[in-house]
């Protein structure tokens, strides 16, 4: 199947409202587990994965952080305008560099109310636990086709944009939750082994997993391997396009370090990954390998949607995972950062993971096409059987164990 010829509407269902959590359940880890192998469908707690998954298992995780993104700015009149900071402007050559900036720093951000917001009027937040009136000031650069360049500039003395961020910033909730957030979500809307800020959306997989699961997995003997990509506010994109050709992926930042290709190359058993966002780094790890062992001298700093499916001859994944080893051995580093585009749709090959536990997805969605790709058009049979026993869906919804056939 050339997924460019897909029918986005094959990928719809009905979502009524009272369907999307709200709220996640309290123990986290008291949500519900729908399992799906070999064509059958059975549920149980959360908290029951380790009977699932069994030892032996490599388990892949998300550790990227979110960020509070969103930033309130008062006009000089009294209005307010909201800044949602999307991701550091390209000019960054990593988004580590952007966080990390002291006094100043430009970023690609949405902005609610923007027509209300003249260019060459700057724009201050007043910083809160200040000693002194310190403010955070916000300078329209240039409109782009989807977002806006914006310079930032604080006092220097105050600390990094990062710092900044944690100081005045508040949590960006997915738009289909449709509520102000409150303090619990700061917790809530992060998993538990949260490390490298920089995401504007959690990888909500993660979500589920308690001091309390970890421990359980941790006596069987499966220790959590990190990989991060930041997640991008794309990620909430639907599929508007009639067809799949005409839909632009969003690209989010990965992080591969050498450590990670020395475990992925060195395991042999099974391998879940936790959230469609570990499965496209690994897969995007894939690509970025094979790309090197065409060329050596090849870039990697970006994965463009439609590479997997026009690449003739792919290799096996261990002849890919040792290619980017030795690349970061010939260039003396021990990590690198890339952008990835990939697009998981069926008709791609699923080639770094067994099993995945994933959330439920928004109708005509690219990830609901990953699902598909995962387990074929089994993903309806998955999906009316969560609607049919009252599972909850989206970010603070429910998941699913799924297992590749």
């Amino acid at each position: 199947m050339d997924p460019r010829l897909i029918d986005i509407s094959a990928f719809d269902y009905d979502l009524p409202l009272d369907r999307i959590a709200a709220y996640p359940v309290h123990p986290k880890d008291h949500s519900r587990l729908l399992i799906y192998r070999e064509g059958q469908i059975h549920h149980r707690p959360f908290y029951e994965l380790t009977e699932e998954l069994g030892s032996g298992v490599q388990l892949c995780v998300n550790d990227s952080r979110v960020i509070p993104a969103r930033l309130l700015f008062e006009k000089a009149t009294g209005g307010r305008i909201e800044v949602f900071c999307l991701e550091p402007d390209p000019m960054y050559p990593e988004p580590s560099m952007a966080l990390n900036s002291r006094g100043r720093v430009y970023w690609r951000c949405l902005i609610g109310g923007a027509s209300k917001w003249k260019k060459g009027t700057p724009l201050q937040l007043l910083l809160p636990d200040s000693e002194k009136e310190e403010y955070l000031t916000a300078h329209l650069l240039e409109k782009g086709e989807t977002d806006f360049q914006i310079l930032f500039e604080w006092p220097e003395a105050i600390g990094s944009f990062g710092e900044v961020l944690e100081r005045a910033g508040r949590i960006p909730l997915p738009p289909y939750i449709k509520r102000a957030p409150q303090e619990a979500d700061q917790t809530d809307y992060q998993t538990t082994y949260a490390q490298q800020n920089g995401s504007v959306a959690a990888p909500t997989a993660g979500l589920h997993f308690t001091d309390s699961v970890l421990k359980a997995l941790k006596q069987i003997n499966i220790e959590p391997l990190p990989v991060t990509l930041h997640v991008g506010a794309g990620t909430f994109k639907p599929v508007t396009a009639d067809r799949l050709e005409n839909h632009a992926m969003h690209g989010e930042w990965i992080h591969i370090q050498r450590s990670l290709l020395s475990k992925l190359l060195q395991h042999q058993g099974k391998r879940v990954v936790v959230g469609t966002t570990t499965l496209r780094t690994l897969e995007s790890i894939y690509w970025l390998g094979n790309r090197l062992c065409q060329n050596e001298h090849a870039s990697l700093d970006l994965l463009t949607q439609w590479e997997p499916y026009e690449t003739p001859d792919p290799v096996s994944v261990p002849a890919a995972i040792e290619a980017l080893m030795k690349k970061m051995d010939n260039n003396g580093i021990d990590s690198l950062w890339s952008r990835t585009e990939l697009l998981i749709a069926p008709g791609y090959q699923i080639r770094m993971a067994d099993g995945i536990i994933t959330n439920f997805h928004q109708p005509r969605s690219t990830l609901l096409l990953l699902i598909s790709a995962f387990i074929g058009d089994d993903w309806r049979k998955v999906y009316s059987y969560a609607m049919n026993n009252d599972f909850r869906f989206l970010s603070y919804g429910d998941s699913s164990l799924l297992w590749r056939n």
